[in-house]
């Protein structure tokens, strides 16, 4: 049986980053034959990963933002085998979308675990990890890093005609490929940092609502107000060695289930509304 081909493409216009996330897959990947493409003129991520697909020749595509650092040394390894079994793969996402923003639907529907950077400080944010080590029946995901059989990412491809810049290219193309039947899963025992918390304006605004347009005759009942941010565990870390040992499922369980406590008795203490 042949090794997989991995195709990692990368939209980056910082040299820097583009270097350092180049060396970080190289590093994941040295035993697996692999190719990095790297778009640095994309007119949207839609249209720049279009472009990349296109270019790609590997049986695995790897789709990334240039922030991101994958700390699992058994990453090419996971995703190959996974990839077996699904057709798409994040690091976080929903089993429900009801909205422009994947978290929307909140606890109990959002999955993963990411770490995001700010500034010397790394913050753990846990949204569900069961079951694991991936969470099945996916409808979304977020798009720092998502990894798909190639044939898929053609199929599905990138709608860069009405995501024409750099929001919501993600949740459009992941609600796509659910719509179309392919399976969809969250990875949640694979470190990764993030070194972005995302931006909200209204620029990310109004291509929700595109996205909305699109696909709101899909949606189930939404039964709450969106979200301003993801809600999960959050718990600060000074640097990687920390972080690598309290990301564990045991750890991450218990975290949880503290975090829904914790919630709980806020939301029973919350005056009614009028």
């Amino acid at each position: 049986m042949n090794t997989p081909v991995f195709s990692v493409i990368i939209c980056s216009i910082d040299p820097l980053k583009f270097a350092q996330a180049s060396e970080c897959y190289r590093a994941l990947l040295a035993r697996d034959p692999h190719e990095i493409i790297g778009i640095h003129d994309a007119r949207s991520l839609a249209e720049g990963y279009n472009r990349g697909l296109k270019q790609s020749s590997g049986d695995i595509v790897i789709l990334s933002h240039d922030d991101i650092l994958i700390l699992d040394p058994a990453f090419g390894r996971k995703i190959r085998q996974r990839l077996r079994d699904f057709d798409l793969l994040g690091f976080a996402g929903t089993s429900r979308v009801i909205s422009g923003c994947w978290f929307d639907a909140g606890r109990g529907w959002i999955h993963g675990v990411v770490a995001h950077r700010h500034d010397k400080i790394i913050n753990l944010s846990g949204y569900g990890t069961s079951p694991w080590p991936v969470v099945d029946n996916i409808q979304a995901i977020d798009g720092m890093c998502m990894m798909a059989r190639r044939t898929v990412a053609l199929e599905i491809g990138f709608d860069e005609a009405t995501f024409d810049d750099f929001h919501l290219y993600d949740l459009d193309f992941s609600y796509s490929a659910w719509r179309a039947g392919k399976k969809l899963g969250v990875c949640c025992d694979i470190p990764v940092i993030h070194q972005s918390s995302g931006v909200y304006g209204k620029s990310q605004q109004e291509y929700a609502r595109r996205f909305v347009a699109k696909h709101g005759s899909t949606f189930g009942p939404c039964s709450r107000a969106p979200s301003l941010r993801p809600e999960g565990l959050a718990t600060y870390f000074s640097g990687h060695q920390p972080l690598l040992a309290a990301w564990q499922f045991d750890i991450l369980q218990r975290a949880s289930i503290a975090e829904r406590r914790r919630h709980a008795i806020l939301h029973s203490q919350a005056p009614a509304p009028r």
